[in-house]
């Protein structure tokens, strides 16, 4: 009896439990269910965004693709330009004949354009008075702003054919004295005569010579009133408004040296009959005669001829007085 107790304890002790199929399967069950938790979690952890990152949004693919299309304009805009930027052959041609270099010419007067550029008035030998554009010129760097001075032969080049051109190129040539003191204002009077004298655009070779020629004796302190006169004269003569100085035109035959006369301002000399307006100035027949010589060594022939010359002037000009006038007439009240 003992021995069959013994065993059955022995029995109970060693041989292990019936376990039921879904008893053993619960335990692979619950570890399969935590390690898809752990890889849940580690892949919950490896795709966690650093901190700061911005979410990408679906908008970023249309960001994108605004951003390449203004890159496709901005490209498309460049070749566009540079298309356009290609000359034709007769534009090309056209460009190249308002091209004027090389050309002899005189600053006359110029003044602000902007805020850094100038427009000058200039004389030129073969293109007559036109207007140009110096870009830049009043920097305080330019390589125009010490050259683009009055009474100064300059070599001139520039580009175009309106109104206004453009400067492209300026050189002082040299070969004159700058003009000092009563000299100076003599250039400046010479010069308002000839942009109010002059067309645009309208050629007077001798002229401009005769310009030149009168800067060279002021700038040697030529007496200014005899060198005056003979440039008026030339200037009225090259403009269409002189007539004979030695040729009456009621007699049709020469000035008698002795004999008074008027000079009717759109017919000409004729006898002084006391009838002519009180304005008109009375000429001795000898200084008509010099002057049509220029022959200034009397000194009536001086005086009349200033009266003479200043009254033309001023009834071609319609009454308007010249500035550079006026100042010398206020200085000489001083």
């Amino acid at each position: 009896m003992a021995t069959s107790e013994l065993d059955t304890t022995r029995d109970e002790v060693s041989a292990p439990e019936s376990v039921t199929p879904a008893a053993a399967a619960a335990p692979r069950a619950s570890r399969s269910e935590a390690t898809a938790g752990s890889t849940a979690a580690s892949g919950a952890r490896s795709s966690r965004q650093p901190r700061g990152a911005r979410p990408r949004a679906v908008d970023d693919d249309a960001s994108e693709a605004f951003q390449q299309a203004e890159t496709n304009a901005d490209a498309a805009k460049r070749e566009t330009k540079r298309v356009r930027r290609v000359t034709s052959p007769a534009k090309a041609a056209e460009r190249e004949q308002s091209r004027v270099t090389e050309q002899p010419g005189f600053v006359l007067h110029s003044y602000p354009y902007r805020e850094t550029s100038l427009i000058i008035d200039v004389l030129t030998r073969d293109h007559g008075r036109i207007a140009l554009v110096a870009k830049g010129a009043k920097r305080p760097h330019s390589a125009l702003r010490g050259v683009l001075q009055t009474f100064q032969p300059l070599s001139l080049a520039w580009l175009g054919k309106g109104e206004l051109r453009t400067l492209t190129k300026a050189e002082w040539v040299g070969g004159l004295r700058p003009l000092e003191g009563d000299a100076l204002l003599s250039g400046f009077y010479l010069n308002e005569l000839l942009v109010k004298f002059c067309a645009r655009d309208d050629p007077h070779d001798k002229l401009f010579q005769h310009y030149l020629t009168t800067l060279h004796h002021l700038a040697h302190g030529e007496p200014a009133g005899i060198i005056l006169r003979a440039f008026e004269r030339v200037l009225l003569r090259e403009t269409g408004y002189a007539v004979a100085f030695d040729r009456c035109t009621q007699t049709r035959g020469k000035v008698v040296p002795e004999r008074r006369y008027v000079f009717h301002p759109d017919w000409g000399v004729r006898p002084a009959l006391g009838d002519e307006p009180s304005d008109w100035p009375v000429i001795s027949g000898q200084t008509l005669l010099d002057m049509e010589q220029d022959d200034y060594s009397r000194a009536q022939t001086v005086q009349q001829s200033k009266l003479l010359m200043r009254f033309l002037l001023n009834h071609h000009l319609g009454g308007v007085p010249l500035n550079t006038r006026q100042i010398l007439l206020d200085l000489q009240k001083l």
